[in-house]
């Protein structure tokens, strides 16, 4: 098996005893048993002999499709909502590193149509720089630059939900009040705040997933193709001041996020190349 096979079965094995444990509070975590077993069973499936084009191919990105499943289930093993949060510990955090509350007050501060329309654009971007570098990679057939972007990423996203699962942090978007007014009345914004009331995990703040893996993905890319790095990082830095400025995690989220990604893409390197 691949590196990011054995990743992807480290962590089912993790969040399946989550589930057990949390299931007698929260029955909803029942129905992540057969979810897991059917993840499972896929990595099976991609290593069967005599698979075509296509089949090669989905074996190189599929664990990034898996992960929109694993996200979406932090909500329920964290009790959509009724799991313990230590949003008091990061604010306290924030105010003696920066002194302030950035995610509550920089916008307030600094309003501006124009930079909120970008930076909302730049949030949403995220996807963007998570699929741009696999179709990039594999239509050059740069396959051993696949894996290692496939593993960053990975690595970026799965040390990430692990925090959240233990120590949920719900982030200012639930903390504070929205922002209102002029601020969010442009179409970039109505498009994320719709994204999030339909596909947020609650608890899922600290360290920025959103950060940690565009940063991950922008490293991983760089090693495959400095074009297509360089192409990336200034949507991943707008990104990084993006989730602070339109008040979608706290800085101290995003400075994880950041160190996460730096440390994810180094770890996937190392492992790719041993």
């Amino acid at each position: 098996m691949r590196p990011v096979e054995y990743l992807l079965l480290g962590y089912l094995c993790v969040v399946t005893i989550v589930a057990v444990v949390r299931a007698p509070e929260r029955p909803a975590c029942w129905w992540l048993l057969p979810a897991h077993a059917l993840a499972a069973s896929l990595v099976y499936l991609v290593r069967r002999p005599g698979l075509g084009p296509v089949g090669r191919t989905l074996r190189e990105v599929f664990p990034i499709i898996v992960l929109l499943a694993l996200y979406s289930e932090i909500d329920i093993l964290n009790g959509s909502g009724a799991a313990t949060i230590h949003d008091a510990t990061i604010q306290r955090w924030e105010l003696a590193l920066l002194g302030s509350q950035p995610s509550r007050d920089w916008w307030q501060r600094a309003p501006s149509r124009f930079w909120s329309t970008l930076l909302h654009g730049a949030y949403l971007s995220y996807y963007f720089i998570l699929s741009v570098p696999a179709i990039w990679l594999l239509a050059r057939r740069k396959f051993p630059a696949v894996r290692g972007f496939v593993l960053s990423v990975m690595i970026a996203f799965l040390s990430c939900y692990l925090v959240f699962l233990f120590y949920p942090v719900a982030g200012p978007y639930y903390a504070f009040p929205h922002p209102t007014g002029a601020f969010v009345d442009n179409p970039m914004a109505r498009l994320v705040y719709a994204a999030l009331a339909r596909g947020s995990s609650f608890g899922a703040a600290f360290p920025s997933s959103h950060v940690a893996a565009a940063v991950a993905a922008t490293l991983g890319g760089w090693r495959g193709s400095r074009t297509l790095g360089l192409t990336l990082a200034i949507p991943t830095a707008l990104l990084t001041i993006a989730v602070v400025y339109c008040q979608m995690h706290y800085a101290v989220d995003a400075i994880a996020g950041l160190l996460a990604g730096v440390a994810a893409a180094m770890a996937g390197a190392r492992v790719e190349r041993d």
